[in-house]
């Protein structure tokens, strides 16, 4: 299981270092306004607004990798063998219980009766 672990982290942190990359690549939404001056990249290999769709698209999908690793990593996390403490080969004694009846307590102003 600690090979499991080992992937699901190495996932964990290449899918968080991809989306950190994605989402650093990406135009804000004022990026549009540069574009009318000649700066836009209607020219690229995705189109006009195809780069942006492809990168947000990416992103999630980054996400969802991002996010089954960490469930996955905490699921693994919480599962815990059964340890066998100092005293799991042992029983425990016997409760004392009452082996005799009790008699009531005499009364002190009448005698005793003999039986």
């Amino acid at each position: 299981m600690e090979w499991l672990k080992t992937a699901l982290m190495v996932v964990q942190v290449g899918s968080a270092l991809a989306i950190i990359l994605l989402v650093l690549l990406q135009q804000g939404k004022g990026a549009d306004m540069g574009a009318a001056f000649g700066s836009g990249s209607s020219g690229s290999v995705f189109g006009a607004s195809g780069s942006a769709n492809f990168l947000s698209h990416s992103t999630a999908a980054l996400a969802v990798v991002f996010f089954s690793a960490t469930i996955g990593l905490t699921w693994l996390g919480n599962k815990k063998p059964a340890e066998t403490g100092v005293l799991s080969g042992s029983t425990a004694p016997a409760a004392p219980g009452a082996a005799a009846p009790v008699a009531p307590a005499q009364d002190p102003s009448k005698p005793a009766v003999p039986k």
